[in-house]
């Protein structure tokens, strides 16, 4: 799939299992902006398992500019069990800085967001780093809402390993 859009010379395709070392790369550039570099223990290998194998765990676009990739995203369904209906969770959404302002992160999040609605999907939801006030602005522009009262929880690591051990 490759979409044309309003941004010229700007495209938006489904990644393929030829690009794991590109979106590896733009996992890493998100990581260092994030400074969440010391997190990143993705290899293309993992990522052509988990996202192009048997089963595939999350989609992912890239963003291209006259032909050269430009961003990403990555999504994945999840479900709302009071509407009843699927949401698109987005996980990442990057666009190299020389390319912000233009446009194109927009059009790529407005893409998930016409996914959503052509899967039947009732929201697409996704987290922003609190310190991260440019994204913060730009989500309340396109009318995104902040879900205050609620707070991401995490089990990774040795304490996920530790707890999965409690199920006799």
């Amino acid at each position: 799939m490759k979409q044309t859009t309003s941004v010229p010379d700007f495209t938006i395709r489904s990644a393929t299992v030829d690009d794991c070392a590109l979106i590896l790369s733009f996992i890493q550039e998100l990581a260092d902006y994030e400074k969440l570099s010391h997190e990143v223990v993705a290899t293309a290998a993992t990522l052509a398992k988990t996202l192009f194998g048997k089963k595939a765990y999350a989609e992912v676009t890239i963003g291209e500019y006259k032909g050269e990739a430009i961003g990403y995203s990555l999504f994945f369904h999840n479900f709302s069990t009071f509407t009843g209906r699927p949401g698109i969770y987005l996980e990442d959404i990057y666009v190299k800085p020389e390319m912000r302002g233009k446009g194109c992160g927009k059009l790529m999040l407005a893409y998930i967001a016409k996914l959503a609605v052509e899967r039947n999907c009732a929201r697409v939801e996704w987290s922003v780093l609190d310190w991260n006030e440019p994204s913060i602005q730009f989500y309340r522009s396109i009318g995104a809402a902040p879900m205050d009262g609620w707070t991401v929880q995490r089990l990774d690591g040795s304490e996920l390993t530790d707890f999965a051990q409690q199920f006799k």
